[in-house]
């Protein structure tokens, strides 16, 4: 966002562009108004991430004119709960489009990789919590983080996780999944210096109340540092953990 200002800004300079266009061209800047959908052209700008494209309850339509509109202004694309058939229209349009299964996610960049900053871990308890962990990590390094995973160390065998403190340790922020009783986080909020988002999921047996169980559990931790998303929300973890990290506050190291 701040380059497309530059762009006009440098066009009304050097007389490419009137004013009259200029005010044109601003009118699109901050949204557009597509009727169905108001797409967040100020996001970058105020947020540092462009608007994400929740694919549930959008037909396919939607996502590939909202994905267009995206696109042209040079940010990268994420569309999230992506099923494989908005994939392949995607990808129809889109040849670069990349599908993230186990994230069940779809990506359009813009332009190359850059080198990741900081470091970003996401945990899980079970290998059930993978696709909400994929999506929270999948989040965190688009936005420019170095993620690192350690799966399926839950606390039905902690000597999975303490196996791996020395990982943990290397963290500026934790994004910690677990569903059942949902206790992981409150134990790794425990052992690490940085922030711990904790993320419930809707996995676990009829008293886990599909999710609710752990989301409570969570947000009753007595342990230091520890903030909770709703539950299945990888998205919302991975982007604040990847705004602590590069904020460059919290424990870890480079």
């Amino acid at each position: 966002m701040q380059d497309s200002y530059r762009r006009l800004l440098e066009q009304i300079r050097e007389g490419r562009l009137s004013v009259e266009q200029a005010l044109q061209k601003l009118r699109a800047l901050p949204y557009e108004d597509l009727g169905y959908a108001k797409v967040d052209h100020r996001r970058l700008l105020q947020k540092g991430f462009p608007e994400v494209i929740y694919a549930p309850g959008k037909t396919v339509a939607q996502i590939k004119e909202i994905a267009r509109r995206l696109y042209d202004r040079a940010v990268p694309v994420l569309v999230t709960r992506a099923e494989p058939p908005v994939y392949e229209a995607l990808r129809e349009e889109f040849s670069g489009a990349e599908y993230h299964p186990e994230a069940r996610a779809v990506v359009i960049r813009t332009a190359e990789k850059a080198a990741p900053k900081g470091c970003v871990g996401v945990v899980t308890a079970g290998t059930a919590d993978l696709p909400v962990a994929e999506e929270a990590a999948l989040t965190a390094e688009l936005m420019g983080c170095r993620v690192f995973r350690l799966y399926d160390v839950g606390v039905a065998g902690l000597h999975r996780l303490f196996d791996r403190l020395d990982l943990l340790f290397q963290a500026r922020a934790l994004v910690v999944v677990a569903g059942m009783e949902g206790a992981l986080p409150s134990v790794v909020g425990g052992l690490v210096a940085c922030p711990v988002i904790a993320v419930p999921t809707s996995v676990g047996y009829g008293a886990h109340f599909n999710g609710l169980a752990p989301l409570l559990a969570m947000l009753s931790s007595c342990a230091p540092g520890v903030a909770v998303v709703n539950i299945d929300n990888g998205f919302g973890a991975g982007y604040m953990a990847a705004l602590i990290n590069l904020s460059g506050e919290g424990g870890g190291a480079d």
